[in-house]
């Protein structure tokens, strides 16, 4: 079992306390630090059915936080959870995601998805309607970038004759696709190296194991997250709740603080639940 912690949704504005905040969970022992966010924010008026934080921002630019921070820890990766694919040129994000993976000496996995939020698309003048079709295109097409030094290809929303990076990927960037509709479990069995559940993980989890095993993957290879609240129930709660997981497939357990403790004393309580699920799960 592996372990995660996310940055708040919120982007923090006080770099020390992010500085600090990433040193101590790769310190403590944590596998991955993943972000949340948008592109864009909207005044929080504007989606009264959603909780003013999903959409309200400021958000972190996964790209350029995660590059700060690998710069100044050691063994951590970093995963945006998840990066809203559509709304960007596929060659920029592979550019900005293969440089990433260098300098942070293979330490950068992307997590991807097609948000529900269509201002976003209409800023950058993207197709809402086709996000998920392109979104697959996207993750062949990204995959092509990083192993090949130059790339020809022809698809529904990419033509490339010739180009690419022209420095393959000596450490392949895993994939994660996040959703809860059924065409994006589908989409995450055929193409992705991990999923990443938004809902309930017990229902989820094992439908895209199903469809995985129709697509002939090798469930050993593939990832699946779940997720933990380090309550005040102490270690007996939280061991009992990642053993329900890990026995559903789960390989990675993302642990957050309770939303009554802040600063040093979620960082504490998130050291304290990993080390003890850590002696428990191994």
């Amino acid at each position: 079992m592996q372990f995660a912690a996310g940055l708040p949704i919120t982007a923090m504005s006080d770099v020390i306390a992010l500085r600090d905040f990433a040193q101590a969970l790769d310190g403590a022992g944590f596998d991955v630090l993943t972000s949340a966010g948008h592109l864009l924010a909207v005044p929080t008026e504007r989606y009264t059915d959603r909780p003013p934080a999903t959409y309200s921002g400021p958000f972190h630019d996964p790209f350029v936080a995660f590059g700060y921070l690998a710069a100044i820890t050691q063994r951590i990766h970093f995963r945006p959870n998840i990066l809203i694919l559509p709304v960007y040129p596929t060659a920029i994000v592979a550019k900005q995601a293969a440089e990433l993976q260098q300098l942070s000496n293979g330490r950068f996995e992307l997590g991807v998805g097609i948000s529900w939020n269509a201002a976003e698309y209409q800023a950058v003048d993207q197709d809402f309607s086709t996000r998920g079709r392109r979104l697959e295109e996207q993750v062949n097409v990204l995959r092509m970038f990083w192993s090949q030094p130059f790339v020809t290809y022809s698809g529904t929303w990419h033509t490339l004759e010739g180009v690419g990076l022209n420095r393959p990927l000596s450490t392949p960037i895993p994939i994660w696709i996040g959703g809860a509709d059924d065409r994006v479990l589908r989409r995450a069995a055929r193409v992705a190296d991990g999923y990443l559940p938004i809902g309930d993980m017990f229902t989820l989890v094992p439908k895209v194991q199903e469809y995985a095993r129709e697509e002939g993957r090798d469930l050993s290879k593939f990832g699946f997250t779940g997720r933990l609240a380090a309550g005040p129930g102490g270690a007996a709660e939280w061991v009992e709740s990642a053993r329900k997981q890990q026995a559903i497939g789960v390989t990675q357990l993302g642990i957050a603080a309770p939303p009554d403790l802040q600063g040093e004393a979620a960082v504490k309580r998130l050291i304290e639940a990993r080390n003890v699920l850590a002696s428990e799960l191994g």
